[in-house]
């Protein structure tokens, strides 16, 4: 006997997918995005979505729950964390004091991540509202992706690769979470 979720998925078209191709918001009928702005954005975006629906259908303690000892990240501890990321990628391309961080201290976003209804509501809006403001700042330079903005002189071009690769690694961890909550698997 194990205490293991059994693997599944939703999808009925291909084994091991989320979701079927038909049922995906990331995906579209459309062409590939044309140009490196539009690649970067798609791809932000699609992550961003990967986060979301990795996290769907999970009570709050269920999105609470840690990983192995002693690492405590949970599925919402990796909201919460993606949250602070995002207002620290603000921090870096504006200009004045920066932003506190939403959490407190270093690893509260983690360490502090509890599994009640307020806390995964609070979290989900906090995540929203810091991409909503990320996203507003950047798009003052999208005509220029190579333009170095903000206290850290970083070109636009390098925080938003940073951005695909940073929920890029942390949906990869979702993806492990997931499965051991309830077993769900795929893309």
């Amino acid at each position: 006997m194990t205490d293991q979720p059994a693997r599944w998925t939703q999808a009925t078209v291909y084994p091991d997918m989320w979701v079927n191709p038909d049922d995906d918001p990331r995906d579209s009928d459309q062409d590939s995005p044309e140009g490196e702005l539009d690649t970067l954005l798609d791809f932000i975006r699609n992550y961003r979505l990967t986060l979301r629906m990795k996290c769907e259908g999970l009570t709050p303690e269920q999105l609470a729950l840690r990983s192995v000892p002693p690492s405590t990240m949970s599925l919402l501890g990796l909201v919460r964390h993606l949250a602070e990321v995002e207002r620290d990628w603000l921090n870096w391309i504006t200009h004045g004091d920066p932003l506190p961080k939403l959490y407190g201290k270093r690893d509260a976003d983690f360490d502090e991540a509890v599994g009640t209804e307020a806390e995964v509501s609070a979290a989900f809006a906090d995540l929203e509202r810091e991409q909503a403001a990320t996203d507003a700042e950047l798009e003052k330079y999208y005509d220029n992706l190579g333009e170095h903005v903000g206290r850290e002189e970083i070109a636009v071009r390098e925080l938003m690769v940073h951005m695909v690769d940073e929920y890029a690694r942390h949906c990869g961890h979702a993806d492990l979470l997931r499965e051991c909550v309830d077993g769900r698997v795929g893309q």
